[in-house]
C-alpha cells in the first residue's frame, strides 16, 4: 500500500506579525475610513463626470436601498386564524382586466405580467421569448416604444400595445390587433423624462419600424404632443375607443411620483386599468442621476393608489397593475395585499430570459462590468443577446429556450404567492388585505400604512398604538 503524505494545514500569522505583502493596501491598518457622503463609487462618478463631461446612462433601476417589500411580513394563520391545507384546498390566481367598458377584457391565468419593453431596447428574438413565456402560462405582455413586431404578435396570446409620447411605431392596424392599449404617461425609473435609444441600437429595422434615421441617437418625448392634460387624456381615450369599437381595454401607466391625483385623474378619464410604477423599475435606460433622484419607492405608491380607487367608489372595479422591483412570489402577494390585482414583472422577466448570465462572465469582464452588474443596456453589447440589435450577440438567444425559462419563472412566483396565501386563509390571491401584513421598520409601516411589528402602530395614523 502505497501512503502519500498529507500538506500540513497552513498556519494562522502569528498575532502582531506583519500582514502578508500582496501589494494591496492595508485599509484598516492604515486607519483609512471611508466617507458616507464621497465613498468611493461617488467619487468614481465625479472622476468619470469630469474626464467625459457627459452624464451617466444605465438602466438596472435605482441602486440606493429604499423601502421594499423585503421590509413587510405576513402574518400566517395559527390560532385566531384558519390556513388552508396544502395544494388539496384551492386558491385561484385568475384575474379579469378591463372591464369597466371594454365589451372584451383580458382574463389571465397568473396576475403576474410582462412589462413593457420596446423592440429596438431588446432583440427580436428576446420579444419573441417573452410572448412565448407569457402564453404558457396564460399571461400577457407589453410592445413598449417603438411598435409591435410579428415574432412578439404571433407568440402573445394576450399582448398589451403601448401608445407612447414618441408615437413610434403607432398605426391603427396594430392598435385593433392589440388585446388592450397602455396609454403610458411616465414610467417609474424616470417619471417627468422621456426615453433613450442609442444610435448603435437605432438599425435599419428599427429606424423603419420608428421613422428615424439609422445610427442616430434616438430621444422620446417625456409628453403626449396633443394633450395637455387629464381633459385632453379623456378624448383621446375616447378615441381609442372608436379605434378599437370599444372592445379594446384601456391601461393608464403612471411614474410613481404623486399617485394618489395621478390615479384619481386617469380614472376621471376613463381608464379601465392604472398602472402604477414605481422607482425601482430598472428596465428603462435613462440617466443615472433620475433614476436615483426622481420618483418614490413602490411600496409607498400603492397605498396612495389604491386610497384614490377606493375613494372614488371603484377599487377592484378600475384594475391596478404595480410594477417596479418585483422580483418574487412574496414581492406578488404583498403588492397584492396592499390592494393591487396584478403586478408587472421587467428586470427579472429579463434576467430568467438569460440576462446577466454567469456563463457570459468573460464577455462581461470585457466589457468593463461583471456578470449580476451588467446594466448598460443602452450600449447594446449585451453577451446574452437580449438588450442589442447586433446579429451575432442577438442570435445566441434561443426564444424557444429562453421562453420556457420565463414561463417556469412566472409558474414558481404564482405558486409562492399562492403559497403564502393559503397560510393566511385565502382562497384567491386577491383575498390577501393589508390585515395580513405588518411592517419592519417605522418608514415601510408608514408608507405600506400597515403596523409596526409587534404593535398596532401605524405613524401617522391616529388612534393607532
Amino acid at each position: 500500500m502505497t501512503i502519500t503524505s498529507i500538506p500540513a494545514p497552513a498556519q494562522a500569522p502569528a498575532p502582531n506579525s506583519p500582514a502578508p505583502n500582496t501589494g494591496v493596501p492595508d485599509i484598516a491598518a492604515l486607519g483609512l475610513r471611508e466617507s458616507s457622503t464621497f465613498d468611493r463609487a461617488t467619487i468614481a462618478d465625479i472622476q468619470r463626470a469630469a474626464a467625459t463631461g457627459v452624464y451617466d446612462i444605465r438602466g438596472w433601476g435605482a441602486k440606493r436601498k429604499v423601502p421594499h417589500f423585503d421590509d413587510l411580513l405576513f402574518l400566517g394563520a395559527s390560532m385566531s386564524r384558519y390556513p388552508l391545507e396544502g395544494y388539496r384546498e384551492k386558491c385561484d390566481t385568475d384575474v379579469v382586466l378591463g372591464d369597466r367598458h371594454a365589451t372584451r377584457p383580458l382574463h389571465l391565468q397568473t396576475p403576474v405580467t410582462i412589462a413593457g419593453m420596446s423592440f429596438g431596447a431588446l432583440s427580436a428574438n428576446a420579444k419573441e421569448a417573452l410572448g412565448r413565456g407569457a402564453s404558457e402560462v396564460g399571461t400577457s405582455t407589453t410592445t413598449g416604444d417603438g411598435g409591435m413586431t410579428p415574432e412578439e404578435r404571433g407568440q402573445s396570446n394576450h399582448l398589451v400595445y403601448q401608445y407612447l409620447p414618441s408615437r413610434y411605431g403607432m398605426n391603427p392596424d396594430d392598435l385593433r390587433k392589440a388585446d388592450a392599449i397602455e396609454i403610458v404617461l411616465g414610467q417609474g425609473a424616470k417619471p417627468g423624462g422621456g426615453g433613450m435609444l442609442l444610435g448603435q441600437k437605432i438599425t435599419e429595422r428599427v429606424a423603419g419600424m420608428r421613422t428615424l434615421p439609422v445610427g442616430i441617437d434616438q430621444r422620446s418625448a417625456s409628453r403626449h404632443p396633443d394633450w395637455t392634460g387629464p381633459d385632453d387624456l379623456e378624448i383621446k381615450i375616447g378615441e381609442l375607443r372608436e379605434i378599437t369599437d370599444w372592445k379594446t381595454p384601456i391601461y393608464v401607466k403612471i411614474g410613481a411620483s404623486r399617485p394618489y391625483y395621478d390615479t384619481a385623474l386617469a380614472v376621471k378619464s376613463g381608464a379601465d386599468v392604472v398602472v402604477v410604477d414605481g422607482m425601482q423599475g430598472g428596465t428603462a435606460a435613462t440617466q443615472q442621476v433620475f433614476i436615483e433622484n426622481v420618483g418614490i419607492p413602490t411600496l409607498a405608491a400603492i397605498p396612495q393608489a389604491v386610497q384614490a380607487l377606493q375613494e372614488l367608489g371603484v377599487h377592484r372595479k378600475v384594475q391596478l397593475i404595480v410594477s417596479g422591483g418585483i422580483r418574487t412570489g412574496a414581492d406578488v402577494a404583498k403588492a397584492m395585499a396592499l390592494g393591487a390585482d396584478a403586478v408587472a414583472i421587467g428586470t427579472a422577466a429579463l434576467i430568467a430570459l438569460g440576462d446577466n448570465d454567469p456563463r457570459f462572465a468573460a464577455e462581461y469582464s470585457a466589457l468593463g462590468s461583471a456578470a449580476g452588474f451588467y446594466d448598460d443596456f443602452q450600449d447594446g453589447r449585451d453577451p446574452a443577446g437580449i438588450t442589442t440589435q447586433d446579429p451575432e450577440l442577438s442570435s445566441r438567444l434561443d426564444p424557444v429556450a429562453a421562453g420556457k425559462r420565463l414561463a417556469n419563472y412566472l409558474r414558481v412566483l404564482t405558486m409562492e404567492a399562492q403559497t403564502i396565501a393559503r397560510a393566511c386563509g385565502k382562497s384567491h390571491l386577491h383575498n390577501l388585505e393589508p390585515e395580513d401584513l405588518v411592517a419592519l421598520t417605522i418608514e415601510a409601516s408608514a408608507m405600506a400604512r400597515v403596523p409596526l411589528a409587534g404593535t398596532s402602530w401605524i405613524p401617522g395614523v391616529q388612534g393607532s398604538f
